[in-house]
C-alpha cells in the first residue's frame, strides 16, 4: 500500500499537460512591440486603425494519421484492405493588439492552437 501511495503522484503527474496557450501568452500582455517581436520573430500581418496596431503571426503544419488495415465486405467474403494515410492541414492564427506601443490584448483562432 506503501509503494502505491507513493507511485500515484508519479502517475498523476505523467498525465499532466502543460500550460494552456492562453497562459502561454498572457505574458506577453503590457510589453512593447519590440519585446514581442524579440521574442516571436517578424510577425506575418500588420495592420494600423483608430489608434491601434494588430500583428498576427500564422501557423501552418502537417498532421500524418497514419492508416492501416481493414475488413470490407460482408463477413463471410471480408477481404482485408490497407487504408492510406491522411493528411490534416492544421492552422493556428495568433493576432496581438497594440496600443502605444504595448501588447494590450490577443486573441488566437484555428485548430492547430496547443
Amino acid at each position: 500500500m506503501r509503494r502505491m501511495l507513493i507511485a500515484l503522484p508519479l502517475l498523476v503527474a505523467g498525465c499532466a499537460t502543460g500550460p494552456s496557450l492562453d497562459q502561454r501568452l498572457a505574458p506577453f500582455i503590457g510589453r512593447s512591440e519590440g519585446d514581442l517581436v524579440s521574442a516571436l520573430g517578424v510577425p506575418s500581418r500588420t495592420y494600423v486603425t483608430e489608434g491601434r496596431k494588430f500583428l498576427q503571426y500564422d501557423q501552418r503544419w502537417t498532421q500524418v494519421v497514419p492508416g492501416g488495415f481493414y475488413n470490407y465486405g460482408p463477413y463471410w467474403r471480408s477481404a482485408p484492405l490497407w487504408a492510406p494515410p491522411v493528411y490534416v492541414l492544421r492552422a493556428c492564427d495568433i493576432t496581438f493588439t497594440l496600443r502605444e506601443g504595448r501588447v494590450e490584448g490577443f486573441t488566437w483562432r484555428g485548430d492547430g492552437c496547443r
